[in-house]
């Protein structure tokens, strides 16, 4: 279900969540330039809940799909690594239980297979995102400064 209620249901579902309980906030997201992602704020549910939460939302470039590079290559192996896999060894009989198992492959994939990839270099999607905590402590410490001499 490609809308921009669902997409703004799994930020606030999901996504917010995770970053709260990592005592972090989501400072910005990445999307392509889909009508789930993008529309006036006023009348868009993703981009309202965006503003609302105030996440700055970065778009890619047009028909330049390697921005999102990132990615794609997760859709990839979503695809060739849990759906093409789990199809055959099991039946489904609802959305449910195709999310449980999905849940445990995402789980697995952030916390045990490491990445040869760019940003993660040998390591778990899990232990980048910690490993940028100090990236992010610097960002706020900075900022905050900012705004006291503002003031």
């Amino acid at each position: 279900d490609k809308t921009a209620l669902t997409a703004a249901d799994f930020m606030n579902d999901k996504v917010l969540p995770f970053f709260d309980s990592e005592n972090m906030a989501l400072l910005r997201v990445l999307t392509d330039r889909g009508t789930e992602y993008c529309g006036r704020i006023e009348t868009h549910p993703y981009q309202l809940f965006l503003h609302l939460n105030e996440v700055e939302h970065s778009r890619t470039k047009v028909r330049h799909p390697q921005t999102n590079g990132s990615t794609e290559r997760l859709n990839q192996i979503i695809q060739n690594e849990f759906y093409k896999v789990a199809f055959r060894k099991k039946v489904y009989t609802s959305i449910e239980e195709i999310q449980v198992d999905l849940d445990i492959f995402m789980t697995a994939y952030n916390n045990e297979r490491t990445n040869q990839g760019k940003h993660c270099q040998g390591r778990t999607p899990m232990q980048t995102f910690q490993d940028g905590r100090s990236l992010y402590q610097q960002y706020v410490f900075e900022n905050s400064e900012e705004e006291n001499q503002a003031a």
